[in-house]
């Protein structure tokens, strides 16, 4: 574990800001589906839409918020904004009264995503060595899944002892927000780049997108696999109305989050050194492979039993995924253009899930779950093959 301690202290900050920035959403994220539909009486086609919306909405936000980061230099004043609006806007869940309200209210939260989180990657970026990036992201990650691990968990209890008060619980998440915000403020310090660094670019409109013709082939590769890739990856609210569907009761629903961040956890860190260590890109296919199969799973799943062992092994590919996709990001991209890298392969992943969502609840609603996640996993080969035939050499 001697990497650990050589792990600078900006990183642990920025994990720890996750941390409880997720406590937040996961309380949030593992009841809204059931407060939607159960509650305020919404169709999974407006579970779809209400969800695609809030994707292409943060991924949009990324875009220029990176590229502001890279013009501006203050990564962390705009990462400040993004966790300071979403601390705030989901507590507004616990006033919604139609789902145009959760809309509402989810608009916000999405937006605030959006501002921090592609300054907040290249903030990890500036502070590691090639050697160590890897390992920096799945650090974060894992630190940023104890706090989707605790979400539910408080979200299931507070359930719990409150009577099944949805609203309460939704304005108790503005606590772990406060607390992500003063970590930020106070913990993390910008790093500075070096005036006489060889890939630095002058600074330009940040507005200005012929700025991504200075991005590499292999990077725009990369942006159409993950846009392949999310095609298929909807939201995670339809994999907890399929928990219900099968039987699960809404009560224990959130705890299905819980097994997926334990095992997203325990895979998260170990697959980051794993891909310092070996080719990266070996490392997402197995990801991506394995978030196939799983879709197949729930596509095909038939008990109670069954949902649990897909939850887990659906926290497994989290752990090989989105960490290593940031690291062959960070890799391949110029100092003064991650911001702007970050933001745009958001964009790329933002407008896919929106379609995705869109798509599975539209399947769901016409047809069926089954042929809904069947899709899903179909995407997630085709992005296999594209990977199949990427290098990440240099």
């Amino acid at each position: 574990m001697k990497i650990l301690q050589r792990m600078p202290k900006t990183i642990w900050v920025l994990g720890f800001v996750s941390l409880f920035m997720d406590i937040s959403s996961g309380m949030v994220q593992s009841l809204l589906p059931l407060f939607l539909v159960v509650t305020l009486g919404a169709n999974i086609l407006t579970v779809g839409l209400i969800e695609g919306v809030a994707a292409i909405t943060v991924s949009i936000v990324k875009i220029f918020s990176g590229s502001l980061s890279d013009y501006l230099g203050k990564r962390k004043e705009l990462a400040l904004v993004g966790y300071g609006l979403s601390a705030v806007s989901k507590a507004l869940f616990a006033i919604a009264i139609n789902p145009v309200w959760v809309l509402i209210a989810y608009f916000g939260d999405r937006v605030g995503k959006g501002i921090r989180v592609a300054p907040r990657d290249a903030l990890i970026a500036d502070a590691t060595d090639l050697n160590k990036r890897g390992a920096a992201y799945g650090l974060r990650q894992s630190l940023d899944t104890i706090g989707a691990f605790l979400g539910p968990i408080f979200a299931f209890s507070l359930m719990g002892v409150s009577n099944d008060n949805f609203r309460l619980v939704f304005a108790l998440t503005l606590i772990p927000g406060i607390l992500s915000v003063s970590c930020l403020a106070m913990g993390v310090k910008e790093a500075k780049q070096a005036d006489n660094n060889p890939t630095k670019i002058p600074r330009t409109n940040p507005f200005d997108l012929n700025k991504l013709t200075n991005l590499s082939r292999k990077y725009w590769v990369l942006v159409i696999v993950a846009l392949l890739f999310n095609l298929g990856n909807s939201s995670n609210a339809f994999l907890l109305l399929r928990a219900e569907e099968i039987g699960i009761s809404p009560a224990i629903v959130p705890l299905t989050l819980v097994v997926t961040n334990i095992t997203y956890f325990f895979s998260a860190y170990p697959a980051g050194i794993l891909s310092d260590r070996f080719e990266r890109r070996r490392i997402l296919i197995c990801g991506f492979l394995l978030y196939s199969l799983v879709y197949l799973g729930f596509a095909l799943v038939q008990t109670p039993l069954q949902i649990w062992i897909l939850f887990a092994l659906y926290g497994v590919h989290l752990g090989t995924n989105k960490g290593i996709l940031a690291a062959l990001i960070a890799d391949l991209v110029p100092v003064s253009l991650r911001g702007t890298a970050f933001g745009f392969l958001n964009l790329a992943v933002g407008l896919s899930v929106f379609l995705a969502s869109l798509l599975t609840g539209f399947l769901w609603q016409i047809y069926n779950a089954q042929t809904a996640f069947l899709v899903g996993s179909l995407f997630a080969a085709v992005a296999i093959l594209f990977l199949l035939g990427f290098s990440d050499k240099k």
